[in-house]
């Protein structure tokens, strides 16, 4: 029992992190219609980034989020600018295969930019409280994943916020639901459409700065990473914030739980097992529905 409930935490803890991550695929696909396979690279971009500013700099990899996000939300419009609007301004509607084309090219393009600069060595974050662990009712508890937690848990609100509270969180939920009738309202679905994709990118850059204090990691990483975030916003249902972050809570529950009692090894296919059943019974995911946005 000590060991389940120890694996249960630390599950929960790891869901917040991939939370961060799928939350802003999701919502990239919910304003675009773009499902961004370049989310988990989105992530390693970030983590480099942390990486670079904690080395080179002596920033503490907290306090580098104040300054990858903001990059990466540069990144985010940028991609939709360069490539994803210079498409749609040639032809009325882009298929799915071709944005799925799309965000797989910058995928690999930034790939190999990171190859380049960074080679295929793995690297990681260290810190002065990186072993650190508190002892919590008898479990022990890492200070590292508790922070990240913390992280996760502060942005996903100030997204929540951002989307409930301001006029630009108006429009972004209401180009989800309808984007049609939200140009005949006057939303400029465009500028919508950039900003909420460097939203969902800046997303992945906080994800990327603590993601670096959890694991090794290279380039090459982001590929393991986007079959999970793939999984959880599939079964979170397309669209769906709150299926998002219930999907990587339970995928990160599964996970360590698997991982404790059975091996490391069968953890994602436990995972995908139930991904298989849920997308039988109910294809658009948990939370997903039929019609489009479910923001």
């Amino acid at each position: 029992m000590h060991t389940l409930i120890q694996a249960l935490l630390l599950g929960i803890l790891t869901g917040g992190v991939y939370a961060l991550m799928s939350t802003g695929q999701t919502l990239v696909f919910g304003v675009m219609r773009v499902v961004n396979v370049a989310q988990g690279i989105f992530v390693m971009l970030s983590a480099y980034l942390s990486y670079t500013l904690h080395t080179h700099f002596g920033i503490d990899p907290l306090a580098t989020i104040l300054l990858v996000i903001p990059a990466m939300f540069v990144v985010g419009v940028a991609v939709q600018i360069l490539f994803i609007k210079p498409v749609k301004r040639r032809k009325a509607e882009v298929s799915f295969e071709q944005t799925l084309l799309i965000m797989f090219g910058v995928a690999i393009g930034i790939e190999g930019i990171l190859d380049l600069i960074y080679g295929a060595d793995y690297r990681s974050i260290h810190t002065s409280y990186a072993n650190a662990s508190w002892e919590v009712g008898g479990y022990t508890v890492s200070v590292v994943r508790v922070l990240a937690f913390g992280v996760a848990a502060v942005l996903l609100s100030g997204l929540w916020l951002l989307l409930r509270k301001t006029r630009f969180g108006r429009s972004l939920r209401a180009t989800v639901q309808n984007p049609v009738a939200a140009k005949l309202l006057g939303v400029e679905a465009e500028r919508v459409g950039a900003l909420g994709m460097g939203v969902g990118v800046a997303l992945a850059g906080g994800a990327g700065a603590v993601y670096g204090m959890l694991y090794p990691f290279n380039a090459n990483s982001s590929y393991d990473l986007i079959s999970r975030l793939l999984s959880i916003t599939v079964l979170g249902g397309l669209g769906s914030l709150p299926g998002a972050v219930l999907a990587s809570v339970a995928f990160g529950v599964v996970e360590a739980v698997v991982a404790a009692t059975i091996s490391p090894v069968w953890a994602p296919f436990t995972f995908l097992a139930v991904l298989f059943v849920v997308v039988l019974v109910r294809p658009q995911g948990l939370f997903g529905t039929v019609e489009r946005g479910a923001l």
